[in-house]
Order: C-alpha cells, then sequence, then structure tokens
C-alpha cells in the first residue's frame, strides 16, 4: 500500500464545497476521488488539509489517499487531469511515509480573500472575487485587520451550523493589502471556524464603509455572539491557498495564488 500526497487547483464556483455530501450534491473530494478511482483501477479515499465551502476556491489544497495500484507518477498526474473536469487540477504529486496525513499533520492553513473595489462589477472574474462597488476607507481596514492576530475566542466569527468542539484559534497573521485595483486579506492560522474568514472579511468591510470604529472588533469578541459580528461576505473571493507542515514531509513549494493576481508571496 502506497501514500501519495497531491496539490490540488480549483474553482469552486460549480461545487458545494470540498467535502463528499450527500447523494446528489458535487463535491470537489467526491469528484477527485472518481477519477483517482478510475485511474487505480480501485476505490480511491481522498483526506484534505480542510474544508471549503460551496463556491470557494482553492490554489493549492493538498490531499492524500493510499493505493495498492502501481503507476508512475507522471500516470497519475496526467491520467488524472485528462479525465478531470476543466475547473480542477492536480497541480502535483509524490509518494509520502505512512507517517504523513494531509489533515492531521497541517500546522497551519492559509486563505486570502479578494475584493475587487471599483464602480464597474468585473465580467472576467465573475465567481472569482467579491465586487465591493462602494468606497472604502482602506487604511481603516488595514488597521482593523491587525486586530485578529494572535489567540483568540473566535465564537462571534463562525457559522451557527460550525461543528467544532471549540472556538479558539492562534492566527499567526492577518494583514489587509492593497494591491490596485484589489483588497487582499492575507490569513494564517492553526484552523479555521466554519465561515470564520468570510466573516472576518465581513466585519472589515463595514468597518471600510464606517459603519464600526477599530475598537467594535473587541466588543465583538467579547460579546462571543455571532449577531455581533454582522454579515458574512460572500464566497466568491476566498482562496485556500497554502497549508504548512514540518519540514520533514518536503512537498513542493508553489507559488500562493490567485495567480491572475500576480501577487508576490
Amino acid at each position: 500500500m502506497q501514500r501519495f500526497a497531491i496539490g490540488i487547483e480549483f474553482s469552486g464556483a460549480g461545487y458545494r464545497g470540498w467535502q463528499t455530501q450527500q447523494a446528489g450534491v458535487i463535491s470537489v473530494q467526491e469528484t477527485l476521488e472518481t477519477i483517482l478511482s478510475k485511474v487505480a483501477a480501485e476505490p480511491i479515499a481522498l483526506h484534505g488539509a480542510g474544508r471549503t465551502d460551496a463556491g470557494v476556491h482553492a490554489t493549492n489544497m493538498v490531499a492524500h489517499f493510499d493505493t495498492h495500484a502501481i503507476r508512475p507518477l507522471r500516470g497519475w498526474l496526467m491520467g488524472a487531469n485528462s479525465q478531470l473536469p476543466k475547473d480542477i487540477a492536480i497541480q502535483w504529486i509524490k509518494e509520502m511515509d505512512h507517517e504523513f496525513h494531509a489533515r492531521f499533520k497541517a500546522q497551519a492553513r492559509r486563505y486570502r480573500y479578494v475584493v475587487y473595489n471599483h464602480p464597474q462589477r468585473p465580467a472576467l472574474l465573475h465567481k472569482q472575487v467579491t465586487h465591493a462597488h462602494y468606497t472604502l476607507d482602506v487604511e481603516k481596514m488595514i488597521a482593523a485587520a491587525k486586530k485578529f492576530e494572535g489567540t483568540h475566542n473566535f465564537e462571534s466569527f463562525r457559522a451557527a451550523a460550525c461543528q467544532s468542539n471549540q472556538p479558539v484559534r492562534h492566527v499567526s497573521h492577518c494583514r489587509l493589502i492593497r494591491h490596485g485595483a484589489y483588497l487582499v486579506l492575507d490569513i494564517q492560522a492553526d484552523g479555521f471556524l466554519h465561515h470564520m474568514v468570510r466573516n472576518i472579511m465581513g466585519c472589515l468591510l463595514e468597518i471600510g464603509q464606517g459603519m464600526y470604529d477599530i475598537d467594535h472588533i473587541d466588543h465583538i469578541f467579547a460579546a462571543q455572539d455571532r449577531k455581533a459580528a454582522g454579515v458574512t461576505a460572500p464566497p466568491d473571493g476566498l482562496y485556500f491557498i497554502h497549508a504548512d507542515y514540518p519540514a520533514q514531509f518536503d512537498l513542493p513549494k508553489v507559488p500562493l495564488g490567485p495567480h491572475w493576481l500576480n501577487m508576490p508571496d
């Protein structure tokens, strides 16, 4: 039995998220498992580094699978990509020791949320960014983003349906970056709650519109109540971009996405 790690890029616009769900609900995980099972000529079960909501994208989602099938690495890669739909592609594959686990060995996960701040909506980036047509106080938003760094109880920033046992997370960095007409929230943490990034972005957008002062974030944390945190930003602009693993696993290093943004790592 061999274990392989893979890096996956996908547009989530046509899927109900990463995780396999009930019959008839299309997911990224199930789509990949179906194709990899054909290549392997046996059932394949994928284990991902994290979960993504419906409509959320990824540029380097790490997953692993075990198989008895003997194929060259190029055979796995080309065999799967030739059959996958055009909005999902495996970017790399590497044989791993059985000690590796895509979910449980991940030390941190990183997301980017992209807002296109312009009076007119973009056509070519439909479902790839969130469009904010209104004026925003970007400097205020940049300062507010720093409030989320460190260890906090994110009860107010998770969905009511979140299944996590506890809401405390450590955010190693939370940066809002102005990149031309784009605003990019770059956030890394030891783990994320359901809708956590989207709720943080929704809070920052409200602050940018002058609805709240920066210190209002402290009151939201203290409330430990989802109703205190305001709107949930749409899924369109959210990207899973990186999972961090111990150096011993030596996974391929790929540029951070989304690639069309052409932003330094």
